[in-house]
C-alpha cells in the first residue's frame, strides 16, 4: 500500500510540475486534412479558450469543413458529393504536462452544426438550398510542442439529405469525420515551471 501511495504522489507532482498559468487566454488557429470515402476534405478551426486551471482549459470552437467525396467520371463528366460543414463547439481540453516544452492533451466539445450535402458536376448551378441543423460533437488527442499543436479528431455531425443541384432530395447522408489537425496558438501563457 506505501509504494502504491509513493507511486501515485510520485506522479501527481510530475504531472504538475509544469503547467499553464491558471487565468490565461489563448486563441488557438487550427488547419485539418479529412481523409474521405473517394475523396478528401479539409477544416478550419479557430478556438479562444481560457485556463480555468494550470492543466485545463474551455473554450469555444468555431469550426469549418469542406468534404468532397465519392468523385465519379461517367463519360466526359465529373460528378462529386461534396459537404459543407459549419460548427459552434463547447470544449474542454485536460492537459498531461511533462515537465517539457512537450504536453500531451485529450478533450472534447458539445455544441451544434450546420450541413449541406449536394452531389453535382462541375457544369451545375447550385440552386438556394438551406443547410440542416443538429447536434454536434468532438472527441480529441494530441499534443502541444511550444506553441505548435497537433491532433487527431473525431467529428459527431448530424445526417442530412444529399440534395442534387436542382435541391432534389434522394437519400441522408452521413457528415460525421475523422481529421489529422496541425496548428498553433497565440497567448495564454506558456508551459512553465511551477
Amino acid at each position: 500500500m506505501k509504494k502504491l501511495t509513493f507511486v501515485v504522489l510520485s506522479l501527481l507532482c510530475f504531472n504538475f510540475a509544469n503547467a499553464q498559468r491558471e487565468g490565461g487566454f489563448r486563441v488557438g488557429l487550427d488547419l485539418g486534412i479529412i481523409p474521405a470515402s473517394g475523396g478528401v476534405g479539409v477544416s478550419f478551426d479557430i478556438e479562444p479558450k481560457y485556463n480555468i486551471k494550470e492543466n485545463m482549459s474551455v473554450g469555444l470552437r468555431l469550426g469549418g469543413a469542406v468534404i468532397a467525396r465519392d468523385v465519379e467520371e461517367i463519360g466526359s463528366t465529373t460528378f462529386v458529393t461534396a459537404t459543407v460543414i459549419a460548427s459552434y463547439l463547447g470544449t474542454y481540453d485536460y492537459y498531461f504536462p511533462s515537465g517539457k516544452s512537450f504536453v500531451p492533451f485529450v478533450g472534447g466539445g458539445v455544441g451544434f452544426a450546420s450541413a449541406l450535402s449536394v452531389r453535382a458536376n462541375e457544369d451545375d448551378d447550385i440552386k438556394d438550398i438551406d443547410p440542416d441543423r443538429g447536434f454536434a460533437g468532438v472527441i480529441r488527442g494530441g499534443f502541444e510542442w511550444g506553441k505548435f499543436r497537433m491532433n487527431l479528431e473525431y467529428n459527431l455531425m448530424p445526417k442530412t439529405p444529399l440534395y442534387d443541384s436542382f435541391g432534389f432530395t434522394s437519400k441522408d447522408i452521413s457528415n460525421s469525420y475523422f481529421a489529422v489537425n496541425l496548428g498553433f496558438y497565440i497567448g495564454g501563457g506558456k508551459w512553465k515551471k511551477n
